[in-house]
């Protein structure tokens, strides 16, 4: 009988433990269920608040896309929000009236809310929206871009001016633009303490983006005669790069002075026009590859790279023209590690639809290149030039103070990264005299109408915004 109860004492002290460790289980895993409740949901609200703060971010970009487009409006409102990824947001515009503006964006995701707060500034131009522009890069304090001339003798701009130093508009000279500079404007009256961006070529690579590589083409080049002048490297017609002479030997006094190879725009297959009045009526036509009839691939919508100088000068031409018959006209971009030397005029075949831009960048190895030099050294000849043309270091006029150059009309811009330097105030017996300068700045680039190949920074038809500050701002 005692073994009987001890058995049972036995057993019913079993069964209390396993009910103890059951217990101990069961509150274990409600404890670690609990646990992990709060971990999920821990975990589920800190992926909604990252995915709140991506999706203010995405309000941002639509709000600077908007104001891109000249549309300064909230975008959404906090009834009507905008969804995207999961979430949706609303930004509120402001304009602040001293060209910048503030964008608060409020986004929700799940549960969780995020708003950032971001001041724009409205940056006015760039190279391609100034009839004239200077950047200064050297940071020179002195820098002044200069204006001048009295009665017929004085500039005439019509377009936006920047300097990245100051400006001096002296006698009569005339700006029908807005004249903004980092430094002072003397007189004439401007935006001062303004800085606006100089493009960035280096990183559009020419040298291996650009679909015409004119120096290695020449390397299958011919060496022959021609009426265009002398003897020099010349390819076939059917070449894109058949546009360019290298070398021409009746020009050796010229080249001789410079550190690269030279290449001639001018065309050996076509008849050399004199052009003597220098109004574009009898021009020296250049013809580009596959358009109208001419032979090869299209030399059009192109990017001719030279790796060396090119010149714009011909001592039986006056003037040049991009011929052609295409209806949409044409647009090409010269793009030249080296120098520009122009002392010829250039004009357009069809003036609202062609476009050709010029473009000198610095050569590491060549302490002189990114230069742009404008009028012929010998005879102060050019008198019109239809371009785009941009200097990365500076622009300089040559011989433009003498008495075959009176007056110089641009029909396009004049920019540099660093300097315009234009001196054309000179003496003719006792008498002061200034070459004068008329520019008609050429608006198609800015305005989206003129789509030209292998420009950096341009966003065709809309303004330019730079980002002051970022924050995170309290959630509606």
């Amino acid at each position: 009988m005692k073994r009987q109860l001890g058995s049972v004492s036995r057993r019913g002290s079993a069964t209390v433990f396993s009910l103890v460790v059951l217990l101990s289980i069961g509150g274990l895993a409600a404890v670690v269920l609990a646990a992990s409740a709060r971990s999920a949901g821990e975990i589920s609200a800190e992926v909604d608040r990252g995915r709140a703060f991506y999706v203010a971010e995405s309000g941002i970009t639509h709000a600077l896309a908007n104001l891109r487009g000249s549309l300064a409006s909230n975008v959404g409102d906090p009834d009507a929000r905008i969804p995207f990824g999961g979430g949706n947001y609303w930004v509120s515009v402001v304009d602040n009236q001293d060209e910048t503006y503030t964008l608060a964006s409020y986004a929700r995701a799940g549960t969780e809310r995020q708003a950032i707060e971001v001041v724009a500034l409205h940056v006015p131009g760039g190279v391609f929206y100034n009839g004239l522009f200077a950047g200064n890069s050297s940071g020179d304090a002195n820098y002044a871009l200069e204006f001048g001339g009295t009665g017929v003798e004085a500039d005439e701009i019509h377009g936006d001016v920047y300097s990245g130093g100051s400006v001096d508009v002296q006698g009569n000279a005339t700006i029908d633009g807005t004249i903004r500079a980092t430094k002072s404007i003397s007189g004439d009256d401007g935006e001062t303490g303004v800085e606006q961006p100089i493009p960035d070529f280096a990183k559009m690579d020419y040298a291996s983006t650009a679909e015409i590589q004119v120096a290695q083409a020449f390397a299958a080049a011919i060496y022959v005669q021609d009426d265009a002048g002398g003897w020099a490297w010349q390819l076939p017609e059917s070449d894109p790069a058949h546009v360019f002479r290298k070398n021409p030997s009746d020009r050796s006094a010229e080249t001789a002075a410079t550190e690269k190879e030279d290449y001639f725009l001018e065309d050996p297959y076509e008849p050399v026009g004199i052009d003597p009045n220098q109004d574009g009526s009898d021009p020296y036509a250049i013809t580009l590859s596959g358009l109208s009839g001419e032979p090869g691939p299209s030399g059009n919508r192109k990017v001719y790279y030279v790796d060396g100088n090119l010149w714009l000068h011909n001592y039986q031409a006056y003037s040049f023209e991009i011929s052609h018959q295409e209806a949409a006209g044409v647009q090409v971009t010269f793009v030249v590690s080296g120098n520009i030397y122009f002392s010829d005029n250039l004009f357009y075949a069809d003036a609202g639809k062609d476009g050709v831009a010029f473009i000198a960048l610095k050569d590491p190895d060549v302490a002189d290149s990114g230069n742009l030099f404008w009028g012929d050294p010998k005879f102060g000849t050019l008198v019109s030039m239809s371009a785009f043309m941009y200097a990365e270091d500076d622009f300089h006029d040559q011989n433009l103070d003498a008495s075959g150059s009176t007056r110089v009309s641009v029909y396009g811009n004049m920019t540099a990264g660093d300097q315009v330097v234009i001196e054309r105030d000179f003496f003719s017996g006792p008498s002061p005299h200034h070459t004068k300068l008329f520019l008609d700045f050429d608006e198609r680039i800015a305005e989206g109408v003129l789509d030209m190949p292998g420009l950096p920074g341009v966003i065709l038809g809309e303004e330019l915004f730079q980002v002051l500050s970022w924050r995170e701002v309290t959630p509606d």
